[in-house]
């Protein structure tokens, strides 16, 4: 017999590992994309050291790039900036002196005058208008009544008591005898009178009075309070009236542009006047 045996393993050894996993591939277009990087990269790098080789090979170039000294590219930038504004406020102060007295024309004849004139008629006008007023007053007070009453009626009177009258006169057989009468109450007797009765009283008055009426008002401006402020207004431009109306109404004021030498600058400055 055979007493080979079958080779098993042996208890306790370790098991075998298992096979490490294969990397996955990377993407097609991630790395299309850093290949272009790369190249750009490149490229750019390349165009650096091109123009580094082209100014170190050309002198011109060097003279007018900057060279590593701050002091001379500091004034050369400073003299060409100052040149660059000095040139736009030469511009700006031909163009203003073309038009310097137009503009004082307008100042003084539409601003300064104008409104030292609308001040001047302000401080003379008038507020004239009507003003309605519709209100109730109540009264309440007592009204002493002092007048004197006439009368002049014919009236008939009734006597309240037996009246005895003496003298009085009546006719027998058409011949007036006198003798004393007394008239019963209640006798009728048609009056006529004429007399001023003074009266003289208090009457207490408690009413309530509807006013409805229109009050024509007529206020003088020099009269109210306004005409100081007006005349203060009037004081504050009175000064620059007489400036811009007494001078610079032509270059010929200006006593540097009457000269040989300077006066082609002014022609310059402000034109043909």
């Amino acid at each position: 017999m055979d007493d080979s045996k079958t080779n098993l393993p042996e208890s306790g050894s370790e098991p075998q590992s298992e096979p490490q996993a294969e990397s996955q591939p990377i993407p097609e277009k991630e790395s299309d994309i850093n290949s272009r990087l790369k190249g750009a990269i490149d490229q750019g790098k390349l165009l650096i050291r091109d123009g580094e080789d082209y100014y170190r090979n050309s002198p011109r170039l060097q003279k007018v790039v900057y060279q590593g000294k701050f002091f001379p590219a500091f004034w050369t930038v400073a003299c060409i900036f100052s040149l660059m504004v000095n040139l736009i406020l030469i511009a700006l102060l031909v163009s203003f002196g073309h038009y310097f007295f137009q503009l004082k024309s307008i100042v003084y004849d539409g601003l300064v005058t104008g409104a030292s004139n609308s001040l001047e008629m302000m401080d003379q006008a008038h507020i004239v208008t009507t003003v309605p007023v519709k209100t109730t007053v109540q009264l309440q007070d007592n009204l002493p009544v002092i007048f004197d009453l006439q009368i002049d009626q014919s009236t008939q009177l009734t006597l309240a008591e037996d009246t005895r009258i003496k003298g009085a006169y009546i006719y027998l057989n058409n011949t007036a005898v006198t003798t004393d009468l007394t008239l019963p109450a209640n006798t009728a007797i048609q009056a006529n009178f004429n007399m001023n009765v003074p009266v003289s009283t208090s009457v207490p008055v408690d009413i309530a009075v509807p006013i409805n009426m229109q009050i024509p008002v007529d206020i003088a401006i020099d009269q109210s309070d306004l005409h100081q402020s007006i005349t203060g207004l009037q004081g504050a431009i009175e000064p620059y009236k007489a400036v811009l109306g007494s001078s610079f109404n032509s270059p010929k004021e200006f006593l540097i542009c009457n000269h040989w030498w300077s006066g082609w600058l002014c022609g310059i400055l402000f034109g043909k006047q």
